[in-house]
Order: structure tokens, then C-alpha cells, then sequence
């Protein structure tokens, strides 16, 4: 009876670590990200949206609504300690490391890279805004969660994937997981487009070129993050401090900002819009 109670919690570990991080602290802060994820989530796309809401919003509730979706998922894991994070110091939890990251990655997407969106795919916000670099500051705090979303989500299919390929050589291993890597980049930039196309102030020029090929450009943001993402605290005795993780998410940030540049460059806008031409010229997005 012993021995088949322990063969089943060996199992049950061997299952949840295919999934889950070996770190304590990873494990918690992984989880916590996702199971806040349904109340931001609910918030906007399951109240604000469909019941048209902001319709009613000055900039003040459009700024609150960012504060109420972002600020919890930073205060509540300060509030409720989760118990692999009790013998640690703030500076050492992963839900801190994490939150940094994608703190700067996002910040860098919204004030910098979001003038790609309006000068190479036509994008614009027309809803009432107190805006950074004419960026809505609402954006920059829902793209924080949003993002700390979508990496851990990568991170969890990430560790699955190298665990159910782990046997293959290594150049195949990298084939599975570049392809892995880009088809859940496409398809959470193509989703993130879809659920917010009923939200009417934030529109395109072309919404079908949007779709395709838009989302395409957005998903560049996640081919690079992503497998730089799940680096963070991934291997046993490799935990990292907050200035690598600091460096880690400017040096992603770099990257994607050359790929958009160049795509601004030599591809353009996708659309034909008399104002779009200023992407084709030397100079960058934001300072057009």
C-alpha cells in the first residue's frame, strides 16, 4: 500500500513538472499570473466591452481601468505571500523578477514601438486619453498584465514541448521549438487583434490586412520575448538578480525594436495610406 501511494506522488511530480518550473518560487509565481489573468480579463473583455461601458469614459475611468487591472497583480503577491516566497527576500521572488521584465518590455512596446503600429499598419486610438508620447497611458498598464499573460502561457507549452522532445537530437529540438515558438507568437498576436476588433476607438485602416499580416508584425514582439522570457530563474542554481533581469528585457526590447525598424525600412506600411508614406523614409517611428 506504501509503495503504491509513493509510485502515485512520484507520478503526480514527474506530470506537474512537465508543466510546471522546478523552482518553488517560479512554480507560485507562474500560477499566480494565471489565475489572476480571469479578473483583468473579465473586467474588460467580459464587462467593459460588451457592455459598452466606455462609452461613458473620460480619461479618468479609462486610467482607472488600467489601474485596476494592473496594480492587484503586484500588490496582492506583496499582501499574500505565497509560501515558497516566505524564506525569500522581496528582491529574490520570481513574481518580482517577473514583473520587472515585463514592466520594461512593455513599457519600451507602448512608448516606442506602438508609433510602428500607426505608421506601418495604420492603427490608431480615438478614445479620451491622457497620453505619454502620445501613447494612452491605459495601454501601457494593460499590456502589463496582458504580457505577463501570454510569456508565462509560453513559458508552461515551452517546458511541456522540451520535455516531449527531449529525446530528439539537438538540431531538431531547436526546429520544434522555433516553430513552436512562432505559430503561439502569431496566434496570441491574431487573438489579442480579434478580441479587442469590438472595442470601436481602437481601429485600423485595413482590419483584414490587420488580421494577417498585422499580426504577423505584432507577433515579432514574441518570437524574441518568449524563449528569452522562460530563461529567467528556468535552470536549478541559475537564479538570477534583478539587474540581469533588467538587462535581460532591455536586450530583448533591442532586438525587437532593429526587426520592426527594418521591417519599417525595407517592407513598409501594409497599407496605402498617403500618410503612412513617412515609414518608408530614413529616421525612426516615433520621431517621424
Amino acid at each position: 500500500m506504501g509503495a503504491k501511494s509513493q509510485e502515485k506522488v512520484s507520478a503526480s511530480s514527474s506530470s506537474s513538472s512537465v508543466w510546471c518550473a522546478s523552482s518553488p518560487s517560479k512554480r507560485w509565481g507562474e500560477i499566480f499570473f494565471l489565475s489572476y489573468t480571469p479578473f483583468w480579463l473579465t473586467l474588460c473583455l467580459g464587462i467593459v466591452v460588451p457592455y459598452k461601458l466606455y462609452e461613458k469614459f473620460s480619461e479618468l475611468e479609462y486610467l482607472l481601468l488600467g489601474l485596476i487591472s494592473a496594480v492587484p497583480s503586484l500588490l496582492i503577491p506583496i499582501l499574500l505571500v505565497g509560501k515558497a516566497d516566505r524564506s525569500l527576500c522581496l528582491k529574490d521572488r520570481y513574481w518580482v523578477k517577473a514583473s520587472l521584465w515585463i514592466i520594461i518590455f512593455s513599457y519600451v512596446g507602448n512608448y516606442f514601438w506602438t508609433h510602428y503600429f500607426f505608421t506601418v499598419l495604420g492603427a490608431s486610438y480615438t478614445f479620451p486619453s491622457w497620453k505619454m508620447n502620445n501613447v494612452p497611458h491605459t495601454t501601457f498598464l494593460l499590456t502589463h498584465v496582458c504580457f505577463l499573460f501570454y510569456h508565462v502561457a509560453s513559458n508552461i507549452t515551452l517546458r511541456r514541448l522540451q520535455h516531449s522532445i527531449a529525446d530528439l537530437p539537438g538540431s531538431m529540438q531547436l526546429v520544434f521549438k522555433a516553430a513552436w515558438i512562432l505559430a503561439l507568437s502569431y496566434f496570441i498576436a491574431y487573438l489579442e487583434t480579434l478580441a479587442i476588433s469590438n472595442f470601436p476607438y481602437y481601429s485600423f485602416v485595413d482590419q483584414a490586412s490587420m488580421y494577417k499580416i498585422g499580426s504577423l508584425f505584432y507577433a515579432i514582439y514574441f518570437i524574441v520575448s518568449f524563449p528569452m522570457f522562460l530563461r529567467i530563474d528556468e535552470k536549478p542554481g541559475d537564479l538570477w538578480d534583478l539587474p540581469r533581469v533588467a538587462i535581460d528585457a532591455l536586450g530583448a526590447a533591442m532586438l525587437v525594436t532593429i526587426i520592426l525598424d527594418l521591417w519599417r525600412i525595407f517592407l513598409g506600411p501594409i497599407v496605402p495610406v498617403v500618410e503612412m508614406k513617412q515609414c518608408v523614409q530614413p529616421g525612426l517611428a516615433w520621431f517621424s
